[in-house]
């Protein structure tokens, strides 16, 4: 049974049928366990009333055991001290043994034994056998089970059915998304844990599919930015066989320089999106970093002395890919700082006096190869990109600060222009 509503609607039908067992077991047993010692105690105090005196003849003594028995249908006989039958009604019953006490009944329990010995105050012994106790509850006790297993059985399967037929229906989405169907999405219906579960389906699904697309989008667009330095080296080339310019040569470096700096970038993304790459943890010192680093761009630094606990190669990365950020579309950066921000963290910024950043595309411009229309390079010609060298740069930086445990991000500086903050942990050792 491979279906899942029929391996649950089968466990409630198992409960039910086992229900009603062990309610039949359990009626028999205090029934059969109450009626003996009612019988018992009937018949002691009948037996004091109605049976006769020792030396009544046998038949008169009969007729009174049967008077005594016919009200419990058992079957009863009358001994004297040492054993002897005296009279018998109903089937045969043993005579109680020999020095038996006589300050109690005595009773022998089993399976169909159900015998006991009255002693009575002349001497003489009643023995009784108890009719075995009606098999299972009666009637009026098995219609209300009967009718509960029937109300269970019909209204559990709707229920069962309806839980299950909502996990087929998010199976099949499941099954619809590995075969790259990306806009499978699941219907919600109520609040329970499958609803919940197919809202987190349906984000899931929503974040695979902006991540393929996003690939999709990097690919194309690094597909276009390998391609542009290879086609001006093509015609450089070109160009080099039928005239020789020594300005060409120039120009062929430069374009190889960046296609080398772009697939640089590329591979070192890719690594640290996928974890791959090992940070080299150390002590350093960001603000002495920050000041070497910020030398061959002749940007001032400021601030105080903090430690960081981290990748000296990637962070240098970081503040380069910021710098150089500022030099290719602001005329070049105005001030980086490293501040403390209370007892656990810290603020490395780096401002610029360009045009600034519209609002609603600070965060964009951390996407990479995001390219915001009308984007100039510092020597006035059109722009592959926004992001540093071959629009990865401010993707790396956001990259770089999140592996550190930190944030990046843009806002306007205080004088005008733009202003990245990055916010990193302090070193606690």
């Amino acid at each position: 049974m491979r279906r899942l509503y029929l391996q649950i609607y089968a466990t409630v039908l198992a409960v039910v049928l086992l229900f009603g067992a062990l309610t039949s077991v359990v009626w028999w047993i205090a029934m059969r366990e109450s009626r003996i010692p009612q019988a018992l105690g009937s018949l002691g105090q009948v037996a004091q009333v109605i049976l006769p005196a020792t030396g009544m003849s046998p038949d008169e003594q009969r007729r009174r055991l049967g008077d005594l028995a016919a009200p419990f249908g058992a079957d009863v006989a009358l001994f004297d001290s040492s054993g002897r039958s005296l009279a018998a009604v109903g089937r045969e019953v043993p005579a109680p043994e020999p020095g038996r006490s006589r300050s109690h009944p005595v009773g022998r329990w089993g399976h169909r034994k159900n015998i006991v010995s009255l002693p009575l105050p002349d001497g003489r012994w009643l023995v009784v056998r108890i009719p075995e106790p009606d098999h299972g509850p009666p009637g009026h006790v098995l219609i209300p089970i009967v009718i509960l297993a029937l109300a269970t059985v019909l209204g559990s399967y709707p229920i069962v059915r309806r839980l299950t037929r909502r996990l087929e229906a998010l199976q099949g989405k499941v099954e619809e998304l590995g075969r790259g169907e990306l806009g499978a999405r699941v219907p919600v219906e109520g609040r329970d844990e499958v609803a919940r579960l197919a809202e987190r389906f349906n984000r899931t699904a929503e974040q695979i599919e902006a991540l393929v697309e996003d690939k999709k989008k990097a690919l194309a667009t690094v597909s276009h930015e390998l391609r542009t330095p290879l086609a001006r080296i093509r015609v450089a080339v070109e160009l080099m066989e039928a005239h020789e310019r020594p300005d060409l040569r120039e120009r062929i470096e430069r374009d190889i320089e960046e296609l080398d700096g772009l697939i640089g970038e590329l591979l070192l993304s890719s690594r640290l999106d996928s974890h791959e790459l090992a940070l080299q943890r150390e002590e350093i010192d960001l603000l002495a970093v920050l000041a070497e680093v910020c030398a061959p761009f002749d940007v001032a630094t400021a601030g105080e002395r903090v430690l960081v606990h981290g990748d000296a190669r990637l962070l240098r990365r970081l503040m380069q890919n910021l710098l150089e950020n500022a030099r290719r579309h602001a005329g070049g950066a105005s001030e980086a700082t490293v501040t403390r921000c209370g007892e656990n963290e810290c603020l490395l910024a780096v401002s610029d006096a360009g045009p600034g950043v519209p609002p609603d595309e600070r965060e964009r411009i951390f996407e990479p190869f995001y390219r915001p229309p009308g984007a100039v390079l510092r020597d006035g010609e059109p722009s592959n990109s926004t992001q540093g060298e071959g629009g990865l740069g401010l993707a790396l930086v956001r990259q770089i600060a999140e592996r550190h445990g930190g944030v990046v991000r843009c806002v306007e500086g205080e004088g005008g222009g733009t202003r990245f903050e990055v916010r990193l942990p302090i070193s606690q050792a």
